[in-house]
């Protein structure tokens, strides 16, 4: 009997098709499996795009907090509605020409632990609704300064007015709206003309399936493994009766001598592993009983392998 789907494609999307586009071709072929993507590119990006596969799609949130790298161009001396050339091109009257010593100056501004305003059209919500759906409807509305994290920020080339930027940010980080921040402190203004992002966590562009290349090759041979999503989560190793009591979903004691997980007072379940190191299941972690929850179980009661 064949195993349900269940694992990670990394697609190499191209520009001009949105992160949806995606989504639907793939949905096609693995039907009545589930997908889903973890981390929306906009049309104008192009580069790695994971798709969780069958009960894979439960590990979206977790691939989300994965770090991301991207190489980026901006333009120099306009803004835009958008933050990026799709939109509402604005030249801006300052048109003194920036020098690199001048970015190089504000760019340690942002990295670190920075506040940042999503771009306007962006798929935050405000009130319940999207702002882009807002934004195009020409309605009024403030969108909250939030943080977010750059772990890296160089400048890779510079020919004003063109620059490229590479950086490596967590969840959450809107690097339109790094471009449109850094252009506001040179006193110019930027828009975004051009996004690659080249890896997420351990997914690298290098290894990216080309979209028109999906159907060459069965995605269970593309895909994968599901643990490659939670690394960044404690691990537990399970023995054979262990994993027995988390396919029935009940809690298993910790092993003798084994001391709790390092982090386990955060939020953030324990990834429990088999002999083979496969994914079976998420767990919480009960420090009064020392017992391991079952959060996510992926493995069924029918399945001997």
């Amino acid at each position: 009997m064949a195993q349900p789907l269940f694992g990670l494609l990394n697609i190499n999307k191209p520009s001009g098709c949105t992160s949806r586009d995606v989504v639907n071709r793939v949905a096609r072929l693995i039907r009545p499996a589930k997908v889903g993507h973890a981390g929306t590119l906009d049309p104008i990006a192009s580069g790695v795009l994971l798709l969780c596969l069958g009960q894979a799609t439960r590990l979206v949130q977790y691939v989300q907090q994965l770090p991301k790298t991207y190489r980026a161009e901006f333009l120099l001396g306009q803004t835009s509605d958008t933050d990026d050339v799709t939109g509402q091109l604005t030249q801006s009257p300052n048109q003194d020409a920036v020098r690199l010593e001048d970015l190089q100056r504000v760019l340690p501004n942002f990295q670190g632990t920075i506040e940042q305003i999503p771009p306007r059209y962006s798929a935050v919500h405000v009130d319940g609704q999207r702002a882009y759906k807002l934004a195009r409807r020409g309605s009024e509305f403030q969108l909250t300064p939030r943080q977010v994290q750059v772990h890296r920020l160089r400048i890779v080339a510079f020919d004003f007015p063109r620059f490229q930027l590479e950086m490596e940010c967590g969840s959450g980080t809107y690097v339109r709206a790094i471009g449109r921040d850094l252009g506001a402190a040179l006193g110019c203004g930027a828009v975004m003309s051009h996004l690659e992002r080249s890896q997420i966590g351990a997914f690298h562009l290098r290894d990216a399936i080309p979209l028109d290349q999906l159907q060459a090759v069965p995605l269970e041979e593309l895909a994968s493994p599901p643990q490659m999503a939670v690394a960044h989560l404690a691990q537990y190793h399970c023995s054979a009766a262990d994993r027995q009591e988390i396919i029935h979903g009940r809690s298993i004691l910790l092993k003798d001598g084994t001391h709790p997980p390092q982090d386990s007072e955060n939020k953030d379940p324990l990834a429990l592993l088999d002999s083979n190191s496969r994914l079976i299941a998420l767990a919480d972690y009960d420090q009064q009983s020392l017992c391991l929850r079952p959060k996510h179980v992926f493995i069924s009661t029918n399945r001997c392998d």
